[in-house]
């Protein structure tokens, strides 16, 4: 079975399906669907067209250039049949499809941790730009401490029990508050 490469979009052309048109001077463009035989008759560029593989390849987001491309060139020299000659193209085309799956996952890898480090820079620069519109968690327990101190000229004996015991527990609480908020900001600083 011959499986083509569509001449507008890149993407494979199986037996029975897509358009092959001949132009006077016998060349051949083979089309997957009619779309791509639309955009070839209006003269529209695929490298412009953001779902041609000619677009992806052009502005790197897939693998362009590759030796391993270099064995699906198409030869028109006609080869005399050889048995052995058949079993080891068989089998070299199969390691040659690995190879090329391998370095094309590399190519795509290598391009999320470049993207990825980009972005971790746009967050740091946009948190540091913003900074007056974060507010710190331990913003809000600043006033419960104040509220909480008593001044020696109140008599101690207008507090009841339950009260006391409140103020007991409240400074543990913040004590705890307060260093979960440093432990974050450690972990933040880190990352």
């Amino acid at each position: 079975m011959r499986v083509e490469k569509c001449y507008f979009c890149g993407s494979p052309r199986y037996p029975g399906k897509g358009i092959l048109f001949i132009r006077n001077d016998c060349k051949e463009f083979i089309f997957c669907r009619s779309e791509c035989h639309k955009n070839f008759k209006k003269k529209k560029n695929p490298r412009k067209a953001k779902w041609t593989k000619a677009f992806r390849k052009a502005s790197g987001k897939e693998l362009g250039v590759d030796p391993s491309f270099e064995f699906e060139r198409r030869r028109n020299e006609p080869v005399k049949y050889d048995r052995a000659l058949w079993e080891n193209t068989i089998t070299a085309m199969k390691r040659v499809e690995e190879i090329k799956d391998k370095r094309q996952a590399k190519y795509i890898y290598d391009r999320m941790k470049r993207a990825k480090k980009i972005q971790d820079e746009k967050d740091v620069k946009e948190v540091q730009r913003d900074m007056a519109l974060i507010r710190s968690p331990a913003a809000g327990l600043k006033r419960p401490a104040k509220e909480m101190d008593i001044d020696d000229t109140e008599e101690n004996t207008e507090l009841g029990l339950a009260s006391t015991e409140e103020l007991k527990v409240q400074p543990k609480l913040t004590k705890k508050i307060l260093e979960e908020v440093v432990e974050s900001d450690h972990e933040m600083e880190e990352l």
